[in-house]
This record gives C-alpha cells, sequence and structure tokens, in this order.
C-alpha cells in the first residue's frame, strides 16, 4: 500500500501557513496588517510563519512606504504556487484513498 501522506509538504503542516498560502493563492498581494487581522494573529506568531514560507522560496516580500510608513506586502512565487497546489492534490487523493474503504 502507498503511503497516504508522502506527497504531502511538511511546510504546509501548520494551519497558519496553509492559511498564508490559501490567501496568497486567491490574492495578487497582501500586506503584513491584512493577513494578521484575517487569520487573527499577533504580529511575531505571523512573523515567523512568513519567514519560513519566505526561506522555503513559497512567497516574496515587498517592502515600500505609503507616506512615511512602512508598508510591508506578501505575494506567492510561482514555486509556493506549484508547491501549494501539489499538497491540495495530494490532501484529496489522500481523502479520496481514505474514502474508499
Amino acid at each position: 500500500m502507498k503511503n497516504p501522506i508522502g506527497n504531502l509538504n511538511k511546510v504546509f503542516d501548520s494551519r497558519i501557513r496553509m492559511g498564508v498560502m490559501s490567501i496568497l493563492l486567491m490574492n495578487e498581494e497582501v500586506s503584513f496588517n491584512d493577513l494578521k487581522q484575517l487569520l487573527e494573529l499577533t504580529d511575531g506568531n505571523l512573523a515567523s510563519h512568513l519567514i519560513n514560507l519566505e526561506e522555503n522560496g513559497f512567497i516574496k516580500v515587498h517592502k515600500g512606504f505609503i507616506g512615511r510608513k512602512t508598508n510591508t506586502t506578501y505575494s506567492i512565487t510561482k514555486a509556493g504556487e506549484k508547491a501549494f497546489k501539489e499538497h491540495l492534490e495530494a490532501l484529496e487523493s489522500m481523502i479520496r484513498g481514505v474514502n474508499k474503504s
């Protein structure tokens, strides 16, 4: 029997990283504050997950200014989109496989 979790990506084990990737998949660019509000997280908690996703090459960070205030936004990379979609497909096939029994 094939390992049902073999194709899942360990980076997306976290519900927070799953949430970030889902939001970024559906939006071209999202600000740090919007992600924080949507996911109901603290700055530090969200920041650590964003760093993990960035280090894995799944998201891009864009730092800029609105007036004198810093504005950090995030977007999904091609590699991130591919990896996340593959992870979702692996979840779907795992669920379908479990339901066959």
